[in-house]
């Protein structure tokens, strides 16, 4: 759905003037009211991307502390190969992008949109491979993607904030600290957390903060009951509201990102463009950066022996998860946006970039795995 949705955006773009400016009218609509001075009134766009996309956060960060407490990365032992190859695998793509656009100071604030890796996008392509891909990929993949997104949330906290508002951030503190007690006393009713949310959302959307970093620190107080081997226990918030929220997120907010902000129109646009210094940028730190800095973590990690290779998974294999990572679209394209706010030829710029090199990795990762994948053990099957 979601490569669906980006399809729809660039073909409603690029189909014809009527089709690209029912689309631009349509993303860009006013619908009131005004939240925030700085933002202005309030436009379809803004509503996906800083509230919708709220919720999405929201996932990701239950998603962090659930394997935080409970899961894959509840101890150092499991973290140190996923840690390691997630951090190498942001700085590798930033450093090529700022080594491809250091002759223009006005890009060197997109350094992070190749940084990030589609969880949703990267599942979706080893998806297809089957069981021809070992379940510890599927896993370690997953691993990654999560480490990645807590770089992310922490880079839009970091750098891609501006104005501070200290009263709005000083009510962001008190509704958390507020959240963290009802955790603390035993409060375990999910709409109760979600009014904490909403009012949470609106303080750091008033604050200058990125509405969205909302969602992960409302996460991070939800209660959750440790269930080893019962991921799915009934008494516990954390798992139910992640399994309510998701079905929203895969097949409607995230399909609503992607076809909001994939739109961008290639007509009259020459071979020239495409290798201009953002998206060469941005498509070579995708492809090139992540493949090289993650595989590279990972087999260091090993030959170090401070980690083991995922269980029962090839080196040609492992490097074609490598290049998978390399699948940026969701997290990049929000970053994107953050990273030229107001200049529009730039943000589309960072889309061609976004998805060409989004392309070339799924394209290559899969065949990769596809050539190398052996027959699923017995156990397996």
């Amino acid at each position: 759905m979601l490569i669906a949705a980006a399809v729809a955006a660039m073909v409603a773009a690029n189909l014809s003037e009527a089709t690209a400016h029912a689309y631009h009218a349509f993303i860009h609509a006013e619908t009131g009211p005004v939240l925030s001075p700085k933002l202005g009134p309030m436009r379809v766009h803004l509503w996906i991307n800083d509230g919708l996309m709220a919720l999405f956060f929201l996932i990701v960060g239950l998603e962090i502390k659930r394997e935080l407490v409970d899961g894959r990365l509840s101890s150092w032992d499991r973290r140190i190969l996923p840690v390691t190859a997630a951090a190498a695998g942001m700085a590798g793509p930033a450093l090529i992008y700022i080594l491809i656009v250091k002759g223009a100071p006005i890009l060197s604030n997109g350094w992070a949109i190749p940084a990030a890796t589609d969880i949703a996008f990267a599942l979706g392509v080893l998806a297809l491979l089957g069981k021809r891909a070992p379940l510890s990929l599927k896993l370690f993949l997953t691993t990654v993607a999560i480490v990645d997104d807590m770089g992310a949330v922490a880079i839009i906290a970091l750098f891609y904030t501006s104005g501070l508002s200290i009263p709005a951030l000083a009510a962001a503190a008190v509704i958390l600290a507020a959240m963290f007690a009802m955790n603390r006393w035993g409060v375990k009713s999910i709409p109760v957390y979600l009014i904490g949310f909403v009012a949470l959302w609106f303080a750091v959307l008033l604050s200058g903060v990125h509405a969205t970093i909302a969602g992960v620190l409302a996460a991070f107080t939800i209660p959750i009951r440790k269930s080893p081997a019962a991921p799915d226990a009934i008494d516990s918030p954390l798992h139910k509201l992640e399994h309510g929220l998701h079905p929203w997120s895969a097949y409607l907010i995230i399909p609503l990102f992607g076809f909001a902000n994939a739109g961008v129109d290639l007509r009259g646009m020459g071979v020239g463009d495409l290798f201009a210094p953002l998206p060469l940028g941005v498509a070579a730190g995708l492809f090139v950066g992540k493949q090289i800095a993650v595989f590279a973590a990972i087999r260091i990690s090993v030959w170090l022996g401070i980690a083991e290779k995922p269980q029962g998974a090839s080196w040609a294999q492992i490097y074609g998860v490598a290049l998978l990572c390399g699948i940026g679209f969701t997290m990049s394209l929000f970053i994107g946006g953050l990273a030229f706010p107001g200049d529009a030829h730039l943000v589309d710029e960072a889309k061609i970039g976004i998805l060409m090199g989004s392309l070339l990795s799924a394209i290559a990762g899969f065949a990769v795995l596809r050539f190398s994948a052996s027959k699923p053990r017995a156990e397996e099957r």
